[in-house]
């Protein structure tokens, strides 16, 4: 990732909405939601949610696949991973121990809820 890519995707994500919604997402897991719920569940119009995820989708965040006559959103894992990488590559200044306890404590927090 370069760095007008991460600063697309971190603007994907610097707008309240956009940001519950990729959130409600993570929170989804691999089965993502349905555009009508992931509408209900964050108090959004359906017109103003389509291009909130347009935005996120563009930034390599979100991806959607269609089910039947409703669309599927879910995190895109490979880009959020990608740039979650971009922020923290330079973070241990070449020792992983300075960062490593950090992201550990980190994915254990978020992984045990």
């Amino acid at each position: 990732m370069d760095i007008i890519e991460a600063v697309d995707a971190l603007g994907g994500l610097a707008q309240e909405s956009r940001l519950k919604v990729f959130r409600l997402l993570v929170r989804a897991g691999f089965n993502g939601m349905a555009a009508g719920d992931i509408a209900e569940a964050v108090g959004i119009p359906k017109n103003t949610l389509s291009s909130h995820l347009a935005i996120l989708a563009r930034a390599n965040l979100v991806q959607a696949r269609k089910e039947g006559r409703s669309m599927i959103y879910a995190v895109d894992l490979e880009g959020t991973r990608t740039l979650l990488s971009f922020l923290v590559e330079d973070c241990c200044q070449g020792d992983p121990s300075v960062c490593g306890p950090l992201i550990e404590t980190t994915l254990a927090t978020c992984c045990s809820e």
